[in-house]
């Protein structure tokens, strides 16, 4: 499954996009198509290609083929036009650890041509503010726990206005609380025009907060599109509760569906053509005792791991 999103309407849009690392394939022929506005999850097991396609999204790795469009430019040849207008998280903060949270910032913000010094103590402490780190703000950052590393790379993150979002594993040793304020923070970032691009192995990340998704395997993209779509592609399942399982189960199978049977109970795929009326029909007729019929669709759990062959963390 794949979005199609014109190209004025996309804040990354890239076209046969490859990686390799001598004879190692880590991104092959990505069309990634992520709309303006959007929440959009970036999800796939580890190594399935997620960080290496952020490093060429954002200029810190050359794709060996293929093009890509950040806010309607092309990279990584309008580096100094787009990067003023995204935020980044990329494999965890890097920070002074002998400086203090505010003064990282301050230095951050300092190396900006474009920030303004006048306005610089403002800008540091409402991105410290966003992120719940004002009372560790003196703290030395060396001494900060993994989450509240974390939060100071948010926080760097949001020194300007961004256009586009993007944070590789941003709950990432965070707590539940912390976890549920970084997921507020996106959703008040989108609420304010910023497309959020989140790379995460954590389902409920996804599901929570991402309005579109896009999954990886392998350095491919297996399916994207907003998560209704996602959901919608999920597989139907007809659960037939009778005494006569064998019988139903050479019913279902002349109307090419493949049964298992477990006790009283029979379940079968069903094709995107049947009808489940017709199939209740079919078993009444053929003499079939029916106790209940019901249909049962794949959790996005379910589908995500039939697209990749392996499963997510689904905690957070």
């Amino acid at each position: 499954m794949s979005g199609t999103v014109a190209p004025a309407d996309a804040a990354i849009r890239t076209r046969g996009l490859g990686k390799r690392f001598g004879r190692q394939r880590a991104v092959a022929d990505l069309d990634l198509e992520v709309p303006r506005g959007a929440v959009f999850g970036f999800l796939g097991p580890n190594g399935s290609g997620k960080t290496t396609t952020i490093r060429m999204l954002l200029g810190l790795a050359r794709p060996s083929s293929g093009d890509i469009h950040v806010l309607g430019e092309p990279m990584p040849h309008a580096l100094r036009s787009v990067l003023p207008r995204v935020g980044a998280l990329v494999e965890g903060p890097s920070i002074y650890p002998f400086l203090s949270g505010r003064a990282n910032l301050h230095r951050l913000d300092a190396a900006d041509p474009g920030s303004a010094a006048r306005s610089r103590p403002a800008r540091v402490d409402g991105a410290l503010e966003r992120v719940g780190l004002t009372a560790a703000a003196g703290k030395r950052a060396g001494a900060y726990s993994l989450g509240m590393k974390q939060r100071l790379g948010l926080a760097a993150a949001l020194l300007a206005p961004r256009e586009l979002l993007v944070l590789d594993e941003p709950t990432n040793g965070l707590d539940p609380q912390g976890t549920r304020e970084v997921r507020g923070l996106i959703r008040s970032l989108a609420a304010d025009g910023t497309t959020v691009f989140v790379s995460s192995h954590l389902l409920a990340e996804i599901e929570q907060v991402c309005t579109h998704a896009a999954v990886m395997r392998a350095g491919r993209l297996v399916a994207q599109g907003s998560l209704d779509d996602l959901r919608r592609a999920a597989r139907a399942r007809i659960v037939v509760r009778t005494p006569d399982a064998a019988d139903a189960a050479t019913v279902l199978g002349i109307h090419r569906i493949t049964a298992a049977i477990a006790g009283d109970s029979i379940t079968g795929e069903l094709p995107e053509e049947a009808v489940v009326e017709d199939l209740v029909r079919a078993l009444v007729e053929a003499g079939v005792r029916v106790r209940g019929v019901s249909v049962e669709g794949d959790s996005l759990e379910d589908r995500f791991v039939a697209l990749t062959g392996e499963g997510f963390d689904v905690a957070g």
